[in-house]
């Protein structure tokens, strides 16, 4: 089984999430931040389960209500960690590096 960390960056967008809903509803807030790590969770036991994209890393899409929450991470098998690079909401343009 993976071990999965967040990186800094991570937790400052799951931040940013919480944030941006909170405004409006701080309870969905929390619930969508909860389900958003909840998710990432599979990636213990699945690590190759989000999609290539460049560079060796991937990216886990996450329903959630209407929308969608992508994570992308990284898969380092000799370790068997999984680090979580940052997160976005799907309607957002694509991760920055």
């Amino acid at each position: 089984m993976a071990q999965v960390r967040l990186s800094a960056r991570a937790f400052a967008d799951l931040e940013r999430i919480f944030e941006f809903i909170a405004d409006r509803d701080p309870a969905r807030a929390l619930q969508t931040v909860q389900r958003i790590r909840e998710a990432v969770m599979i990636l213990e036991r699945h690590p190759l389960i989000g999609r290539p994209v460049e560079e060796g890393r991937r990216e886990l899409v996450m329903a959630h209500g209407r929308g969608t929450y992508v994570a992308l991470y990284r898969w380092f098998p000799a370790e068997e960690g999984v680090l979580v690079l940052a997160v976005r909401h799907g309607c957002e343009a694509g991760h920055e590096d």
